[in-house]
């Protein structure tokens, strides 16, 4: 991913009005973050540990898309999970789900889609080793350029549903 800046990130949200984009917290690093690494921008909110936002490229357009975790999910923390964006396997709370309110007027009348990620949002560390979960990982024949593909047709998919009428 390219490097972007704060009103680029400000301006790309899909789901949310221009003030509550303008209120976001963006990562403290987001200047000193390993861009080439990244095939799209994910991060938890430190001060909101319920929120997560993700922007992401797509047609040479950003698009980003406001995250929460619903409220009285229980979650075991004995059982292994995995992410269903870049599959990477997680032990207890490693994988938590996530619902984005929908653009437009469905999500104005509290329409939500939701899907299992990664709990810190850092899918692209995952699949290149930057970061490691505990657990052993299963070795895929894929390359590390098709589990990317997979990973970024997986999270366009998942944004597609936040603009889905």
């Amino acid at each position: 991913m390219e490097p972007i800046g704060e009103k680029q990130i400000r301006a790309s949200f899909v789901n949310c009005s221009k003030g509550e984009a303008s209120r976001i917290s963006l990562p403290r690093d987001l200047p000193d973050l390993d861009w080439p690494d990244l095939d799209f921008l994910g991060w938890r909110d430190p001060g909101a540990p319920d929120r997560g936002y993700l922007v992401t490229e797509r047609a040479g357009k950003l698009l980003g898309v406001t995250l929460r975790t619903p409220q009285s999910v229980s979650r075991s923390f004995t059982k292994t999970t995995a992410c269903t964006m870049c599959l990477t396997g997680h032990p207890g709370s490693g994988v938590c789900l996530l619902a984005a309110r929908k653009a437009g007027a469905s999500g104005r009348q509290g329409n939500t889609v939701g899907a299992y990620f990664c709990a810190d949002l850092a899918c692209s560390l995952y699949l290149r080793g930057k970061k490691q979960t505990g657990l052993l990982r299963y070795e895929e024949s894929l390359t590390l350029e098709e589990r990317i593909d997979r990973t970024l047709t997986n999270v366009h998919a998942f944004v597609d549903k936040v603009l889905a009428p």
